[in-house]
């Protein structure tokens, strides 16, 4: 919207860890509320670390970064965080895992059982809340690490390669049904993937960062409209941003 600030506000921000080498070099660029922004680049290139640093799980070592109008410790609260493999704990149920977090934070029982189940219902999990991860497919443990991060209604999710080690279809089915809780929740992603038509099928915007050191080499907008379903994949639109962008990341994979 316009005149809306913005969420995320990265402004040449530097990172390195200790007396390493950069990581991240002189990274600028905004986010708005409701953006869904795919990282894509070269392995090294810092991807998972700009998610680190919006999190506040890592300092930045230059420039300045802003959440939500704030540090990111100090907005740590408005955000969740989906990382590559479920971190499911095998003891605990389906409906147990999903309410660690909010445990964590506090919350009473009331509100935390009422929490997961509309979570429950969001990832199509119903029915499961007395299984174990042992009985879980590996979507539907990604399902439950989804719905971990959706009880705490953040204004930020970060996704960090959740669906990296799925099938395709599997994936597909989760990425259509990842922008169907977003129409629900309306939180701003920053996701990051491997996949250019994963990227592109989620995105509206999608950053393609260069390595050593890490920085945004272009931006790509995704004007394709939403909803996005499986018909998306295959418009000629899809197919020819895909192109445009897989052109792009091999451009940095090879310069």
């Amino acid at each position: 919207m316009s005149g809306t600030p913005p969420i995320v506000t990265f402004q040449n921000v530097v990172k390195r860890y200790g007396d390493g080498p950069v990581v991240l070099d002189r990274v600028s660029f905004d986010a708005a509320p409701g953006d869904f922004i795919s990282l894509i680049g070269p392995s090294g290139c810092g991807k998972s670390t700009l998610l680190r640093l919006i999190a506040g799980l890592s300092p930045v070592t230059g420039g300045d970064l802003a959440v939500d109008g704030r540090t990111p410790e100090d907005a740590a609260t408005e955000l969740s965080f989906v990382f590559q493999e479920p971190t499911l704990l095998p003891w605990l149920t389906v409906a147990h895992n999903i309410e660690v977090a909010q445990q964590l934070r506090g919350v009473p029982a009331a509100a935390r059982a009422a929490a997961r189940a509309r979570a429950i219902d969001l990832v199509r999990l119903t029915g499961r809340g007395s299984a174990y991860p042992r009985q879980l497919s590996g979507g539907q443990k990604m399902r439950v690490s989804l719905a971990r991060a959706l009880t705490l209604e953040p204004k930020i999710l970060l996704l960090d390669e959740p669906f990296g080690a799925l099938d395709e279809m599997t994936r597909e089915h989760l990425n259509e049904e990842l922008l169907d809780i977003r129409e629900k929740q309306a939180w701003t992603a920053f996701f990051v993937t491997h996949s250019v038509a994963e990227a592109v099928f989620l995105s509206n915007r999608i950053l393609v960062m260069s390595v050593n050191p890490g920085r945004i080499h272009r931006e790509v907008r995704v004007d394709l409209p939403y909803p996005r379903t499986g018909a998306t994949r295959l418009s000629r639109p899809y197919h020819d941003l895909v192109a445009a962008v897989s052109g792009l990341l091999r451009s940095v994979e090879n310069p």
